[in-house]
């Protein structure tokens, strides 16, 4: 039987990989971990907070992980959201999703007004001045006094009830406020999802691994980096007017360096680059705080040198080595 008389054969179908479905339907699965989160928690404050320093940390992880710009400033969009949301409530009366919205448009605008000074150096250089700004913004929020409350921080941010088109929440609850918070994450995961499967999410990864290449392609590498810097202060100006709500204060603190520096740490344990890396980082230091500071007032040093064993055997990050892992099964 030669080729014109042979039976015509239909393709098969390749199969779909478990790995390539959970990438693509990866903020749906992050929503489902999110709702099930408090489910394996020892109290609810605990998982909320975790949330909420997760979204922080994804919002660094954009331009940290998938920009390739290591940030010292990020505390100053983190705390810049959380102000803006509890000056609107406790100095203005303002509702609390409006407070939310001015908390990340405060996000946006510092970010802006950062990266504007200091996207176009490299390296350490970048690092060192978006943390100079960012203490600077820490001094300007200190000073404010009447506004802030200085070094005492603004309190006062009582939110005792939601009113979601009729239906009444008591936000006291823990539970009811963790399940509040997590429905502004889950938005935030399916935000981030289509911003890197977009193609400017191929151009941020292509700036990052070569910035040469990208700008020989016609791509305005300054361009998408203040881009990226922007929509990074959007994710965690949301996660400050969220720990604003969560906490009814805001601590000077909040704009301290160690913040930023937290959420290096933070974004190194879970994997930088990776989608749910941020959130294993925040639940997985979060609860070393918690737990091993019961047992010692020295639980710094104890976080330490777990956080070293974790970057020597997980040098991509508890979430990224798995990840690696899977990929080669």
């Amino acid at each position: 039987m030669n080729e014109m008389t042979q039976p015509l054969q239909r393709p098969q179908a390749t199969p779909v990989s478990w790995f390539a479905f959970a990438t693509t339907h990866r903020a749906s699965i992050a929503g489902l971990a999110v709702l099930a989160f408090p489910l394996v928690m020892p109290f609810t404050a605990l998982a909320a907070n975790i949330l909420i320093y997760g979204l922080y940390a994804l919002g660094f992880n954009l331009v940290y992980g998938y920009l390739g710009l290591l940030s010292f400033g990020h505390a100053a969009l983190f705390g810049t959201g959380a102000y803006l949301c509890g000056i609107a409530i406790v100095h203005f009366g303002l509702p609390w999703y409006v407070a939310i919205v001015l908390g990340i448009c405060g996000g946006l605008v510092m970010a802006a007004a950062i990266g504007a000074l200091a996207i176009r150096t490299r390296g350490i250089y970048f690092a060192m001045v978006t943390m100079a700004l960012s203490q600077c913004v820490y001094y300007l929020f200190y000073e404010a006094v009447g506004w802030t409350g200085g070094e005492n921080g603004l309190r006062g941010i009582n939110v005792r009830e939601i009113d979601l088109f009729g239906l009444k929440l008591d936000f006291i609850n823990p539970l009811i406020r963790y399940y509040v918070i997590a429905a502004f994450v889950i938005a935030a995961f399916f935000v981030l999802s289509r911003i890197l499967a977009s193609p400017f999410g191929a151009v941020i990864e292509a700036v990052r691994e070569n910035e040469a290449r990208a700008r020989a392609s016609g791509y305005d590498v300054t361009a998408t980096r203040l881009i990226t810097f922007i929509l990074s202060g959007g994710f965690c100006g949301l996660a400050g007017a969220l720990q604003a709500l969560h906490w009814s204060i805001v601590p000077i603190e909040i704009l301290h360096y160690d913040t930023s520096g937290i959420v290096v740490m933070i974004a190194l344990l879970g994997g930088m680059g990776t989608f749910f890396g941020p959130m294993i980082g925040a639940a997985v230091f979060l609860l070393l705080e918690n737990i091993v500071s019961l047992w010692t007032e020295h639980w710094q040093l104890v976080v330490g040198a777990i956080f070293m064993i974790c970057v020597l055997f997980f040098p991509a990050g508890i979430w990224g080595t798995l990840i690696r892992r899977a990929k080669h099964d």
